[in-house]
């Protein structure tokens, strides 16, 4: 049997046209693995920083704070479409070359901060345990609720006029669950036009960006990971150092003393391995993922 890799997160710049679940299939040929899942999903049209938990890293994926993004986009106005970007069929169009400055800057201003924000039709949302684009795949028509998302920032990078549209370079930073192409839907419904959206990268997902991401083609030339787990639990998480007494403790799922530090933390040894994922309650410690058994 080969040996199977050490335990870190893969960081992944994700390329058009592959589904994440794509990419966790040539990750596990390339690092000769089976337990390797992925966070944050991305569409197929998207690219940029997917992040990829290898072995017993895949504890981390739902401890990590992936609840901020950021994404470069390129929104079309003057013409919608039935997934809300260019993957989809167009249901209209109209002539947005009367679209001013003013109106727009007013209409992205309008959809910055707290917002209630219909998901896309074709979106990853569940309804009565079915994803919505599987029931619009299927001919049922959806109606999803608003629900709350954040936009921390919605900037204009640049806007080209071409005939009888109008293409915007956007940056996106927002919370998790928040859709890019529900942005460009409303923006043009906003202006009256019509928009979808035509490009999306992801350039950040909570602490982790394209610095640390490799392509497809990188990871099968070279396989390895992008961060150890004890550094992607530096990363992500504050830090609690323990003595060699802890650090046993720690690896057999006992409790210690409160460290008096907000939310998930990371404990480690004396010798730097990251014991364990835990939080305080009360007085003591709770371990939620040991990541190094005794």
């Amino acid at each position: 049997m080969p040996t199977p890799p050490a335990p870190g997160l893969l960081i992944v710049d994700k390329p058009s046209g592959m589904t994440s679940h794509d990419v966790v299939a040539k990750a596990r040929r390339f690092l000769g693995t089976r337990k390797i899942g992925h966070a944050g999903t991305l569409d197929p049209m998207a690219t940029g920083v997917l992040v990829l938990g290898v072995e017993r890293a895949t504890k981390l994926l739902g401890h990590l704070a992936l609840d901020r993004k950021t994404y470069l986009a390129t929104i079309t106005l003057g013409a919608s479409t039935t997934t809300d970007d260019a993957e989809g069929d167009v249901l209209d169009e109209a002539d947005a070359s009367g679209a001013g400055d003013a109106a727009i800057a007013d209409g992205i201003a309008a959809l910055t901060g707290d917002l209630q924000q219909v998901p896309s039709a074709v979106s990853a949302v569940k309804v009565d345990g079915k994803r919505a684009y599987a029931r619009v795949r299927d001919g049922e028509e959806v109606d999803l609720p608003p629900r709350p998302v954040t936009v921390h920032r919605f900037d204009l990078l640049a806007a080209r006029r071409v005939g009888t549209r109008v293409e915007l370079d956007v940056m996106v930073d927002c919370s998790s669950g928040t859709y890019v192409r529900a942005l460009a839907r409303d923006l043009g419904a906003g202006l009256g036009v019509g928009g979808h959206l035509t490009q999306l990268r992801r350039t950040t997902v909570g602490p982790f960006s394209l610095a640390a991401a490799r392509t497809l083609e990188a990871i099968e030339a070279e396989p390895g990971l992008s961060l150890t787990l004890a550094e992607a639990v530096a990363a992500a998480f504050p830090r609690r150092d323990v003595d060699a007494a802890a650090a046993r403790a720690v690896r057999h799922g006992q409790r210690l003393p409160a460290a008096g530090i907000a939310g998930t933390y990371g404990i480690f040894a004396p010798d730097g391995v990251a014991l364990a994922l835990a939080e305080d309650r009360g007085p003591v410690t709770k371990p939620l993922v040991v990541l190094a058994p005794a």
